[in-house]
């Protein structure tokens, strides 16, 4: 007879692919609605149940998005502002996570707190004063004005990652790089960054989703249709035909499949071991 022990161990050898099936599905599903919804003819009404996959697909609804708008300028306008600000998300974020490790314990205590505080603050509370800011920057109609929160690591929430990050990294090991010579940033990128690889990932995806879908921003400090970025486009898709949901469906796709090519790229570092993890206890 099997003992207690070795049912429930069968029982979670059964149940966890199930619970990833689930949740994979969970995300999956309204991904392949979206493409299936894109796939319908135009004229045809909307279907009363769901439609997995209509048929006939209308797979030229696509290249009718690029001829209803310029979505290559748009497209190269995000990937501008995402090549720019990310990047910088990831060093000003890690530098400030960085500092923040090293300060003593009351201090770090005080500006994590104030970081917190700081994420309270809703975003429609800054968009005034940025604006007055970029306008004597002369900044307004500059794409450049969209890459500026970079340069603050964009939000509190990514600085706190790499603080919790580099917490995790054994003092002896700052010590070491510092008696072999190592300056500040020295240690930053010989110690601290390498081991923060994970987390690197985690902050780079986080923000590419932020500037890649951010559609307020532009639509404030942007006023040139043709420095305009993809959320834009979409909103332009819908205005030049509010009822041609194939074609709005069909445009949502293709902003879309970046994001989830830039996800696939980057889950594979959250699933590999990680090789810090004999100092972390784990």
């Amino acid at each position: 007879m099997r003992s207690n022990g070795g049912r429930r161990h069968g029982a979670r050898a059964t149940l966890r692919p199930l619970a990833i099936v689930a949740v994979a599905a969970l995300f999956l599903v309204p991904l392949w609605l979206l493409v299936a919804a894109s796939l319908r003819p135009l004229g045809r009404p909307l279907s009363r149940g769901v439609e997995w996959l209509p048929r006939p697909a209308a797979w030229g609804n696509y290249p009718a998005v690029f001829e209803l708008i310029d979505l290559w300028r748009h497209a190269a306008n995000s990937a501008f502002v995402v090549a720019l600000a990310v990047p910088l998300t990831v060093v000003v974020a890690s530098w400030a996570g960085f500092a923040l490790a090293q300060l003593p314990q009351a201090w770090r205590l005080r500006l994590t707190l104030l970081s917190f505080a700081a994420m309270g603050v809703p975003l429609t509370a800054v968009w005034l004063s940025r604006f007055l800011m970029f306008k004597e920057a002369g900044l307004l109609d500059n794409r450049l004005a969209l890459v500026v929160p970079a340069l603050g690591g964009t939000s509190p929430f990514y600085v706190l990652l790499f603080l919790w990050t580099f917490l995790r990294v054994p003092a002896e090991l700052y010590e070491a790089a510092r008696l072999d010579g190592a300056g500040a940033l020295g240690v930053w990128a010989r110690i601290a960054m390498p081991l923060a690889r994970p987390t690197i990932v985690a902050v780079a995806i986080l923000a590419f989703l932020h500037y890649w879908s951010s559609f307020v921003e532009p639509l404030l400090y942007i006023q040139s249709l043709d420095k305009q970025t993809l959320p834009y486009a979409l909103q332009a898709l819908h205005q030049l035909d509010p009822t041609n949901w194939p074609l709005l469906m069909a445009g949502a796709a293709l902003v879309t499949a970046p994001v989830v090519l830039v996800f696939l790229l980057g889950q594979r570092y959250f699933l590999q071991p990680f090789r810090g993890q004999g100092w972390f206890g784990r």
